[in-house]
Formats: C-alpha cells, sequence, structure tokens
C-alpha cells in the first residue's frame, strides 16, 4: 500500500480511462438561473460535512450553519461522523442530517459529529473504501471544516478520485451510471485550528475561545503570583505557530514570550533573566513567561518550560512555577466570536460548495480584514507550511511578516510595554505633556487602554497625565501623573480607574476647560470613550478659532459596548458585552428547557443594534428586533403565527431579542404580552432585560488586543503631530481589518446624528444569516443566499 500523498495511478484499461474523462468533462457548471444545483437524475444534490484533526470550540456553529444552509437550497445533507474514518468505515459512519439534528449546539464546545485522525485513509484502500461509502449514498461533495493536514488530505484524496471511482467500476463495487454521475469530488474548506495558523486568514475557528481559556487562567495565576511575588512559566499550544503565545503574552501584561517564528538568539536565558529582573525593580510584584509549545532556539533545539524554569533558578535564584495549560485551551463553550463568525464561515462554505463544478479550484472559506473571502485551498495550505521552512532556514523576518502584519506589529509593541524605560536623564528637554481622559458610557478594555497609552506613551519620551472623572474631572483640576508601575495590574480589570462621565462640556464652560488646560501644561489630549466622548472632542476642535488652549492635537479612541461610533467597525468593549450577553442568554435558554417558553430579551445599544443582532446570531435567536429595521404590527402577527406553529409541532423554546430602542411603542412588555395572548395554554412568555450585565466583567482577550492596537496608532499620530507642531485632531478605528484615522472637524460626516450611529454600518450585510439559519422559512435559491464578503462591503459603503 502506498500513502494517499503518493499514491500511483491505478492501471486501468483505455476504455475505462477514456470512460471517466468523458464524464469528468461533460458535468457543466451552470448556476446562472439561481438555482440550486442538482444531480443529473433531477434528485437534490448530496453533500458530506466532516470535521477532522484536533477539534476547535465553533466547529458546531459551522456544521450548524452548513447544514441549515444546505437545507434551506434544496440540498440533502450528510454527516461523516469521527472525519475521514467515518468515510472509510462507512455504515453507520455517514448519516443523513435534517434541521433538528444541528439543534442546540451552538454553545457546545467540540465537535457533535465526532473528528479523529484515520491512518486507513493515507492508503489507497482506505481511499477507495471511503470513495465507495460516499458514492453509496450519492455524494460527491464535502464541506471540511479542519487544520491544513485535513485539509492537504481532502485534496489528495479529490485528486486521486477520477482514478478511484474508474477502480470501483472495474473491481465492481460500483456501476458505471454510478460513476458517470459522480466522476469529480468538489470540496469546500474551513479552518478550525486554535493555532491561527493559517496563512491568508486573520482568525481561524477556536482561536478566539482558546484565548478565552489562556487569558481566564493567566488572570487567575497573576493574583496568585503578585500575592508571593512569584514567577511563572505558562505554556500554552502552539507548534509551529506562535499567536497564542504572542496575543496571551500581550493582553495578560506578561514580561517574556518565546515564540516559534522568532527564536531566540544565542544568550536569550541573560536577555530573559535581566528584563524580568528590570521589571521587578520598576514595581512588579510577579512575572510572568509565555512560551508556545513549539517554541525552539536558533539552532532548533527545543525550549521547554522547564528549561525556562531551571534557568531563572540558576541565574535569579528564582522559585518559578510551571503551568502548562494543555487541552483545556481546546475545551469549554465557544465565545462569541467564535459562534457568528463560524456561522457566515459555514454559509458561505455551503454555498461555495453547491456552486463548484469539476473545473473549480477547491476554496478555504476564511475571515480575512473582517470580512469573509474565499480563497485556494492549497496555495493557502502550501504558504502555511511554508512557514516552519523560513524558520529552519533561519529566515525569521519573513517567518514573522508571513503571519502577516499585525503579528510583527504586535511583537514591535509587546517588546516595548513589557521593558520597564530607562531614567530621564539629568539636564533632559521637558518632555510633551500628554493627558489620558475617558468620557461616555463605561466599557470594559477602558483600563487597558489606558494602561497601553502610558506605557507606550512613556516608550515616546512623552509624560502621562491621567485626567479622573472626565472633562469634568478636567475643570476641577483632577490631573495627575501617571507611571509605568503606576497602571501595573490595568491590562485585565474591567471598570475604569481614571472613572469616566458623560458630560459634554457646555459652551459656557469652554473657558474654564482652557484654563485648566494651560494650568496643566497639556500638549495633547487622547480621549478614550464613548459617542459624548466624540461629540466632546468635536467641540473642542471646533471652537479652536475662539480658545487657543484647544489649538492642540486631539485624538479619540472608540470604547463604548454600543459600537456606534464614526470611523470603526469594532469598539473597545464591544466584544465583552458580546460575550456578556450570550452568557446570560444562555443561561436563559437552559432555564426554559423543562418548559414551552418563549423569552423576549432585551439587549443594550441604544439605537445601534450591533449588540442585539450579533447575541441573536450567537444563540441562535429566532428573532431580532432592531432600530434599524423597525417593528410593525404585520412581522409581528407573522412572527406570532410562526411561533404557535413551532410550538405546536413540539418546540420547546422560542428566544426572540429585542434593541432596547427598537420601537418607542412596542416595548419589551408588550411584545411579551403580544405573544402571551397568541399562545394561551400553548406557551408562556417571560422578559428578560440584561441591562448593565452587559458593561461589567474584565474585558476579553480581543479588547484587550484591540485597545492596544488601536492607542498605538493614535500614539504615533500624536508623537507625529507633536514633532511637527501642528494640531490636527483624528479620530482613530478599525476600518476592513485595518486600524485608519479620520479627520476629526468632519466628524459628523460619518454619523447620522438623530440616531447616535454611523451612517455605514458593515454588520448590515450579515443580516440574511439569522433567518438563513434560525428558522426553517422554507426552501430558497441561490439568488436567495448572498455572498457574506460581498453583502458587508455593500453594507460598510451603504447609509443606513
Amino acid at each position: 500500500m502506498t500513502a494517499a500523498g503518493n499514491t500511483a495511478p491505478h492501471p486501468l484499461s483505455s476504455a475505462s480511462q477514456e470512460a471517466v474523462i468523458d464524464a469528468f468533462a461533460s458535468l457543466a457548471c451552470d448556476t446562472a438561473d439561481g438555482a440550486a444545483p442538482t444531480s443529473p437524475a433531477g434528485e437534490p444534490i448530496r453533500v458530506g460535512v466532516l470535521t477532522s484533526g484536533g477539534d476547535a470550540q465553533g466547529m458546531n456553529a459551522a456544521v450548524r450553519a452548513a447544514v441549515r444552509t444546505l437545507l434551506r437550497l434544496g440540498a440533502q445533507p450528510f454527516a461523516v461522523m469521527e472525519g475521514w474514518a467515518g468515510a472509510v468505515a462507512g455504515g453507520e459512519g455517514i448519516r443523513p442530517l435534517e434541521w433538528d439534528s444541528v439543534g442546540a449546539i451552538l454553545h457546545r464546545g467540540g465537535t457533535i459529529i465526532g473528528t479523529a485522525r484515520s491512518a486507513e485513509f493515507r492508503e489507497r484502500s482506505g481511499q477507495l473504501d471511503a470513495a465507495a461509502n460516499l458514492l453509496e449514498h450519492g455524494i460527491n461533495r464535502l464541506i471540511v471544516i479542519g487544520g491544513d493536514g485535513s485539509l492537504t488530505g481532502t485534496n489528495e484524496f479529490r485528486k486521486n478520485w477520477p482514478g478511484l471511482v474508474a477502480e470501483l467500476v472495474e473491481t465492481g463495487r460500483i456501476t458505471a451510471r454510478t460513476a458517470q454521475a459522480h466522476p469529480a469530488l468538489m470540496v469546500a474548506g474551513i479552518v478550525g485550528s486554535i493555532d491561527n495558523d493559517l496563512v491568508g486568514a486573520d482568525m481561524t475557528i477556536g482561536t478566539d475561545s482558546a484565548l478565552h481559556r489562556i487569558l481566564e487562567a493567566i488572570d487567575d495565576i497573576s493574583s496568585t503570583a503578585a500575592s508571593h511575588q512569584r514567577t511563572f512559566v505558562v505554556e500554552v499550544m502552539g507548534r509551529h505557530c506562535g499567536y497564542l503565545a504572542l496575543m496571551a503574552a500581550v493582553a495578560g501584561g506578561c514580561d517574556y514570550v518565546l515564540v516559534p517564528e522568532i527564536p531566540p538568539a544565542e544568550g536569550w536565558e541573560e536577555d530573559m533573566c535581566a528584563k524580568l529582573a528590570k521589571g521587578r525593580r520598576a514595581g512588579r510584584r510577579e512575572s510572568m513567561v509565555i512560551i508556545a509549545e513549539g517554541a525552539t532556539d536558533r539552532s532548533g533545539n527545543r525550549i521547554t518550560a522547564d528549561d525556562v524554569k531551571r534557568v531563572l533558578s540558576e541565574r535569579l535564584g528564582e522559585d518559578a512555577r510551571v503551568t502548562i495549560l494543555g487541552h483545556v485551551q481546546r475545551g469549554g463553550k465557544p465565545s462569541a466570536y467564535d459562534r457568528w463568525m463560524s456561522t457566515l464561515l459555514g454559509c458561505q462554505a455551503a454555498r461555495e460548495v453547491l456552486q463548484a463544478c469539476p473545473e473549480t479550484v477547491p476554496v478555504i472559506v476564511v475571515e480575512r480584514h473582517n470580512r469573509i473571502r474565499s480563497v485556494p485551498m492549497m496555495e493557502q495550505v502550501e504558504a502555511t507550511r511554508a512557514v516552519k521552512d523560513l524558520v529552519a532556514a533561519g529566515d525569521w523576518e519573513g517567518a514573522v511578516a508571513a503571519r502577516g502584519r499585525s503579528f510583527g506589529e504586535m511583537l514591535r509593541i509587546f517588546e516595548t510595554m513589557s521593558t520597564p524605560p530607562e531614567p530621564t536623564a539629568a539636564g533632559a528637554a521637558p518632555s510633551r505633556r500628554v493627558a489620558i481622559i475617558h468620557a461616555g458610557g463605561l466599557a470594559p478594555g477602558m483600563n487597558t487602554a489606558a494602561r497601553a497609552a502610558v506605557r507606550l506613551g512613556l516608550d515616546h519620551g512623552f509624560t502621562m497625565l491621567g485626567v479622573t472623572g472626565g472633562f469634568p474631572g478636567l475643570l476641577d483640576g483632577e490631573v495627575r501623573e501617571l507611571s509605568w508601575d503606576g497602571v501595573e495590574g490595568w491590562v485585565g480589570d474591567g471598570g475604569a480607574e481614571l472613572g469616566t462621565r458623560r458630560e459634554v462640556p457646555e459652551v459656557e464652560q469652554l473657558y474654564a476647560l482652557g484654563r485648566a488646560i494651560e494650568k496643566h501644561e497639556i500638549d495633547a489630549l487622547l480621549v478614550i470613550g464613548g459617542y459624548n466622548a466624540y461629540l466632546a472632542a468635536h467641540r473642542l476642535v471646533t471652537e479652536k478659532g475662539r480658545y487657543p488652549a484647544f489649538q492642540i492635537p486631539i485624538l479619540c479612541v472608540p470604547a463604548s459596548i454600543d459600537n456606534n461610533l464614526p470611523g470603526s467597525e469594532l469598539s473597545i468593549g464591544t466584544d465583552t458585552a458580546l460575550n456578556a450577553t450570550i452568557s446570560a442568554l444562555d443561561s436563559i435558554k437552559q432555564s426554559a428547557a423543562a418548559s414551552h417558553r418563549c423569552f423576549v430579551a432585551e439587549v443594550m445599544g441604544r439605537k445601534c443594534g450591533y449588540l442585539s443582532f450579533m447575541s441573536g446570531l450567537a444563540t441562535g435567536a429566532e428573532g431580532v428586533y432592531l432600530h434599524e429595521g423597525g417593528i410593525g404590527l404585520a412581522r409581528l402577527a407573522e412572527d406570532s403565527r410562526r411561533m404557535v406553529e413551532a410550538f405546536k409541532n413540539g418546540r420547546k423554546l422560542h428566544l426572540l431579542i429585542r434593541n432596547e430602542r427598537a420601537s418607542e411603542y412596542y416595548t419589551t412588555d408588550v411584545l411579551a404580552k403580544i405573544f402571551a395572548a397568541e399562545g394561551v395554554g400553548l406557551y408562556d412568555v417571560r422578559e428578560a432585560v440584561i441591562g448593565h450585565l452587559q458593561q461589567g466583567g474584565d474585558p476579553t482577550a480581543f479588547d484587550r488586543l484591540m485597545a492596544t492596537k488601536l492607542v498605538a496608532h493614535a500614539l504615533d499620530l500624536l508623537a507625529d503631530q507633536l514633532v511637527k507642531g501642528t494640531d490636527h485632531s483624528s479620530y482613530v478605528g478599525l476600518t476592513g481589518g485595518r486600524i485608519t484615522h479620520h479627520r476629526l472637524e468632519r466628524m459628523e460626516d460619518d454619523l447620522d446624528m438623530a440616531n447616535r450611529r454611523p451612517r455605514h454600518q458593515w454588520w448590515l450585510g450579515m443580516r440574511p444569516a439569522l433567518d438563513l439559519v434560525s428558522s426553517d422559512l422554507g426552501p430558497l435559491s441561490m439568488a436567495d443566499v448572498p455572498d457574506f464578503g460581498e453583502a458587508v462591503d455593500a453594507a460598510a459603503t451603504a447609509e443606513d
């Protein structure tokens, strides 16, 4: 037997070969009419769905979305159980799936259809069995969710398919008619890997959830480490990719990190010890070293957590403790991101596989720059595998570049933030004074942003000032200097150590505000906050002509759980609020498990529906009411009819989510009463107002990392302005996956002022996904299912 990757063609008669080639060439790819493709016999297309390799949180969301999208498009999905092992085994290893087969799985970790590594599939005999078993069910289209190894094996199977089919005909295992109907294997892939190692994707399924697990552990370890002034060495997963290690080090406020892409130079032991000792002298009570499991030195020798512990013991006399997190990183419920993004990936993969034809290049559906994109499968897999070759060749700069611009940027930021500044030289010129101020509602991650501002600002040579209590605090003179060690411990704390206030300075207060700026010799303002923070900063900028004190650079950084700020698709705090919301909704759904109940849940966000919509997508809600779409009697009547019908057919739970400002008249209470009136005796109705729970809690890894990157960009802009002596003011943000900035004077051009939200809301392009996978509303055509990448692009430029 030969390994699958080196399989030689099976000897066939020329007639058999020609029959397969003719069938392959004759299979047309025509979906121009918008209809879902059908088999040559006019029957529904049959598609296998499998998960392979290591499990990753969010795989279930992708499976659910793919299965339900296939069903809505008239195809018949099949679960290939236990990965390729199920295909090789056949029988119960390949099972048809219906709508309810994938119900109530969004919140579950792992994969309900199982995963395994199959040695048999690597052999030609195993591939023959797999092909025969798939063809027994009429399957020659697959959605494969796994890592680069799984996708590579899938591609080899795809390439071998014509020869395998021909051999099955030769040996009498299938008929010539079956072979002619299925001469090619068509594939769409989704990467499920907590390592985030696919080149060309910003985030793979499971990565965000794994970071949640790691940060929870680091936060817990930090408290005990600080109590004893102790050093911990934490090993995280990442055989060839250091993403988890690096991002955990930045988001966890750690001291030193070792990643596979850039092995430390000779003498790294001395460098590490010197850095940890310097941190202790600067005021740190604990030290934390993060190491990826695949870390090596420049000779290729592995560096283990125990190696680091030994070095710390020998050179610093530290009784370091080792924590190897292991498979806890794969476990637990998926995060909000790994639910909603995996849902979109699954919908898109179903669309891709149904549109595929024999000449189509297999694709992987990925998230890139906050958009869904389809990229050539093997091109990206080969680029991913090339990274370890770059490392082996000593091209560490190339390896870091291959991971994407953000990876290299975060390496630089980590080095800056984890290294205490050198003392100011005697006689040095006075440094420029930059004040940090919060305004607007509280958002988790404000402390992370303030900490990053202090440490990165000190590296720029600034004197960093903290204003307590927002703009009223500035008026009252609540200004103090912030030091490197003074913000120690802020990285993972919720709330806002500097406090925040919603007040926007009134016109009559501007003179006093200018005098306060002059009194404290403030050269620039860094405003971190929400909608009112932007209004306050905009007022100062527009009054520069009257008040010379405002002729300084003013930079706004978005921090709001409402996600309603201009120039940024995401705000600091939104991801934390979304995770808090889905945690509450998960509990609400569990409470209804033993009864027949409709829940109407109210979610914050003012007149911006981002939190409401995303929580609905991430929890499988049957409907979401947004201010952007409004609420009317016709919709309520249809929703009531569907709900009654669903409960009559055995449904136990119906979840509806209402944005807090969706309608002035159809309040949460009114909606509950309407639905209760329609379902007397069939189900009961409960209200759940989630409230300020959404503003609390420690910031997620995503919010910590975004806060750090946005502040770094803002400080680079400030430094440039102060060097040039100009006073341009801007608001920074994340747009299309990139950090950008816009002039604050023109802020109103980006805003729907009446509704306090951006004119362009990218997430509105995702709205079809909710109806597509949450409610079985009947069959759709291909024209009814958008390309979600294109839909989001369009929404990002269309006025709300």
